[in-house]
Order: structure tokens, then C-alpha cells, then sequence
């Protein structure tokens, strides 16, 4: 049964899980269609409001690179242009340059207030169109005068430098920089056609060429901004899911500690009740089974009142484990810890257990290792873990079958308390199953044991709060072998002090116990 609910279990966490993810797909295809719909120049309306901003931010970094370009040009110009030219054009360049950085800066605050987006990709174009005309006017401005190949080659090489820097500054608008550099490739080609001469058709050639190539380098570019951002809004959609999920995480932890409260609440309010009318039935019961008060004649009301006492003691017992186990899960189960010698809590349990395997002819034998230090561990939560293995192990140990008890030092300086049986043994796959709260092998059910299947699961969770561990090893038909083991660190050991004298009484201090 318990197999079967936990394999239903799984089975309802995997559908759920595929559910969850189809609907995620759902969703992000209906949100992908949408923004095809909505797409400017194959870019999502989601991504435009980045790349506007990405553009923004690339042309104010570079604000004052372009001013430095342009007087470097003037200067060198200047050694074949009149200087009143070159300085009447630079002039102009700084003057545009200084009324396209401040209507950016204007832009990126409209950016900032969701402003709209089509008419500050026009004012861009137009601001990067202005640059254009700008440098196309430096490039034809050798038309009146006579200059010889070398300012040709000065002018070719300027216009590979800014049509260089416009394609980085462009890359998250390629349009930008058809605006910015078409006019500057037109005005080149116009006056090197001028020459007449093969090297300026060349140059003017090579001219196409580069920005035929820039152009294709800065859809590229564009390409790889809009991947990454791509990549930054699927992380923040992860991100998004992570929240939201560990917000229901969240939720459900709340909700099961409420639960758990409540149960524990019930749990303790519940034994007060059910303990108060089992007080009157085992006192009463156990007055008629032993016929305190005057000899019973009715065999059948004897035996009657012996079956209500130990439906009454075994009712009792159930209450009493599950508010062991309810107490170790809530962790409000306290150790109460002190030098217990494992020998003599083996020795005492298996005293307590005498009668009831007597009663099936059942041997207990007993094997203590030698030089077993005290251990530092809860005397009454040691108790109750060897006498529920014991009462197992009698439970389902048939007539004139053998018990071991084997209290000893283990490889790594820890103790033990093992407890085998030459009991029916478990299967191997039941093995989780016995150890889960309330579980019961195949053996229990079908002997019909009366029994909660909370013993096993109460001896782990207290040998986990000792820091120890507990084994269960067991073969079909062959018996069974729990092992409960306690860590080298809760061995007490004696050690002997230096001699030295007391202060107060003047003789030897006392060995003192400390944990190994």
C-alpha cells in the first residue's frame, strides 16, 4: 500500500510538472506571436526601448571623441584648404555636435519616462543625418581649390576613420548609420570623380566597398545586441519564476507549519482526553482480570475483561508513540543527557522483556565486548530504542526461536547495541517501507501483529538526535539484524589529571570523564 501510494505520488509530481511546463510554453509562444506582430524592423517592442537606449548611452560615451576627430582634421586640412575654411568648417562641426549631444541628453530622459519611441528614433536618424552633412561638407569643400593626391588619400583615410567609429556607435540602430555615413560616402565618390584620375576612381571605389562592408559589420553587430538581450530577458524571465515559485515555496512552508502546529496542538490536547477514560479502563479492567474484588464465575466475562486491559494497553502505547514521534518531528523532544553505561540499559531491557518471550520459548542471549566505556546519551531514549527493537524481535520471532543482544566497540571508536533475531526476516525492498512512519511489512500484515509500525521510525529519528545511526539488515526466512550505533565523540573516557594539589584541600584532583 505504501509502495503504491508513494509511486501514485510520484506519478502526480511528474504531471504536474509537465502541466506547468506546457503551460509556460503556452504562454511565452502567445507572447512571442504577439511581439511579431507588434515587431519594428524585425525587432521586438520590447527590446526597441534597450537598443534606443543602448544608442543613447554609446553616443554620449564617445561625446567628446568626435569634437578631438574633428580638429585633428581641420588642423591637417588646413595644410592644403585656406585656414578660414577649415576653421569656418570646424566651426560648424562643434556647433552641430554641441546641439546633437544636448537633444541626446534630452532623449534619454524621455527614455527614463517611457517616452515615445518612434519620435526619438527619428530625432537620432536625424541628429546622425546632421553629422553626415557635416563631414560631407568637409569632403567636398577641396572642390575650389587646387590640392594635389596627397589630401585625396588624407580624405579616404578620414572617411574610413568615421564611418569606423559611426558603425560601433550605430550597432543597436544599423539605420543610424546609413544616415550618418551615406552622405560622406556620396560627397567622397563626387569629388574624387572630379580628379579624373584612376588612383581617386579607385579610392572612390574602395569607398563603396567600405561602407558596403561597414554596414554589413554593423547589422552583425546589431545581430549580437539583440542576442544579448535576448539572453538578459530570458534570465530575468528565470529569475521571475524563481521568485515566484520560491514565494509558493514560501507559502507551502508557512502553511505546513500551521499544520503541523494544529497537529501538534490536536495531538496534545487529544492524549489529555483519551488518556483520562483509558485511566478508568485499565484500572477497572484490570480490578475484574485479576478478581480483586471476589472470584469471577463467568469464564467469559473473565476473558472478556482480559481483552478489554490490553486493547486498553495497546491503545495506550499507540498514543504514547505517536506523541514520541510528533514530539521528535516538531524537535521539541529534549535529550536529557548524562554517563549511561549501554551494558547495563541492554541488561535491564532485556530483563523487561523476559516474560513475553518466555512466554513463546524464545532464548535471549547477551554478548558484552570488554572495556565498554560509559557513553554520553538520554538513558530513557536508550531504554526505549532496544526495548522497541526487542519487542520486534519477540513479535516476530517464532516459537522456540533465538534473540542476540551484542553491546561492543565499533571500527571507528563508537558503540553499538545490536539486536538479531532468527525471526521470518524482511524482504529487502520493504526495508524503507518499515522504516517510514507507520509502515509495516508484509510479515506484520500477514500475522495479523498487533502494532502502530511507529517503532522503528521512533529508534532512527532518536539515534539521528544522538548523532548516531541505526542499521536494519535483514534476509527473507533467514532473520533479522538492527544496529544502533553512537558516535566515538559521545564516549567518555578517564583521563588522568597532572598531580597537582588542590588549592582548597590540598590533595590530588579527581580523574575527570570528558568525551573522546
Amino acid at each position: 500500500m505504501n509502495n503504491g501510494s508513494s509511486q501514485n505520488s510520484k506519478d502526480k509530481t511528474t504531471i504536474n510538472r509537465a502541466r506547468a511546463n506546457r503551460r509556460r510554453e503556452v504562454a511565452r509562444t502567445v507572447k512571442d506571436a504577439r511581439e511579431r506582430l507588434g515587431t519594428v524592423e524585425g525587432v521586438r517592442p520590447s527590446f526597441e526601448a534597450d537598443l534606443i537606449l543602448m544608442f543613447v548611452k554609446n553616443r554620449l560615451s564617445v561625446a567628446y571623441a568626435m569634437p578631438m576627430i574633428a580638429i585633428v582634421a581641420a588642423t591637417i586640412s588646413s595644410v592644403w584648404l585656406p585656414v578660414e575654411v577649415a576653421g569656418g568648417w570646424l566651426v560648424a562641426m562643434l556647433l552641430a555636435h554641441s546641439i546633437i549631444i544636448l537633444s541626446t541628453k534630452r532623449m534619454e530622459k524621455s527614455l527614463s519616462q517611457e517616452g515615445n519611441l518612434r519620435s526619438i528614433r527619428r530625432e537620432l536618424f536625424a541628429g546622425d543625418m546632421l553629422y553626415g552633412i557635416v563631414w560631407a561638407i568637409f569632403f567636398i569643400s577641396n572642390l575650389q581649390f587646387n590640392t594635389d593626391y596627397g589630401f585625396g588619400v588624407f580624405q579616404f583615410a578620414t572617411m574610413l576613420i568615421v564611418i569606423a567609429m559611426a558603425t560601433m556607435l550605430s550597432s543597436p540602430l544599423p539605420g543610424a548609420l546609413l544616415a550618418a555615413t551615406a552622405p560622406i560616402t556620396g560627397a567622397l565618390i563626387f569629388s574624387f570623380w572630379q580628379y579624373d584620375s584612376m588612383p581617386h576612381y579607385a579610392m572612390g571605389l574602395m569607398a563603396i566597398g567600405a561602407q558596403v562592408f561597414f554596414y554589413i559589420l554593423s547589422k552583425q553587430l546589431h545581430t549580437s545586441a539583440l542576442t544579448l538581450l535576448e539572453y538578459r530577458a530570458e534570465k530575468d524571465h528565470l529569475i521571475s519564476e524563481m521568485e515566484q515559485v520560491n514565494a509558493i515555496s514560501q507559502e507551502a512552508r508557512r502553511r505546513a507549519e500551521e499544520a503541523n502546529l494544529a497537529k501538534t496542538r490536536f495531538l496534545a490536547t487529544m492524549s489529555h482526553e483519551l488518556r483520562t477514560p483509558l485511566n478508568a479502563i485499565l484500572g477497572f479492567s484490570e480490578v475484574m482480570k485479576d478478581e480483586v474484588l471476589g472470584p469471577m464465575h463467568n469464564k467469559t466475562y473473565l476473558d472478556y475483561s482480559k481483552d478489554i486491559n490490553q486493547s486498553g494497553q495497546h491503545l495506550l502505547n499507540l498514543i504514547n508513540e505517536i506523541l514520541d514521534l510528533s514530539r521528535i518531528e516538531a524537535g521539541r523532544y529534549e535529550l536529557q543527557e548524562e554517563p549511561v553505561c549501554l551494558r547495563d540499559v541492554a541488561a535491564a531491557c532485556k530483563h523487561m522483556m523476559h516474560m513475553r518471550a518466555a512466554a513463546k520459548n524464545i532464548e535471549i542471549h547477551e554478548v558484552y565486548e570488554k572495556g565498554l566505556s560509559k557513553v554520553w546519551a538520554d538513558e530513557k531514549a536508550l531504554r526505549q530504542m532496544v526495548l522497541n527493537l526487542l519487542t520486534n524481535a519477540v513479535k516476530f520471532t517464532p516459537p522456540e526461536g533465538e534473540i542476540s543482544i551484542h553491546v561492543g566497540i565499533d571500527g571507528a571508536g563508537g558503540q553499538y547495541i545490536s539486536v538479531s533475531d532468527t525471526g521470518a526476516g524482511i524482504p529487502e525492498e520493504e526495508i524503507p517501507v518499515v522504516l517510514q512512519a507507520f509502515g509495516q511489512g508484509t510479515q506484520a500484515i500477514q500475522d495479523a501483529e498487533q502494532g502502530t509500525g511507529l517503532g522503528l521510525s521512533i529508534v532512527q529519528a532518536l539515534a539521528h538526535m544522538h548523532e548516531g545511526e541505526f542499521k536494519l539488515a535483514s534476509k527473507l526466512r533467514e532473520g533479522t539484524q538492527a544496529t544502533i550505533s553512537l558516535p566515538a565523540k559521545r564516549v567518555l573516557s578517564h583521563i588522568d589529571p597532572i598531580p597537582t594539589p588542590d588549592p582548597t584541600t590540598g590533595k590530588d584532583r579527581e580523574p575527570l570523564l570528558r568525551a573522546g
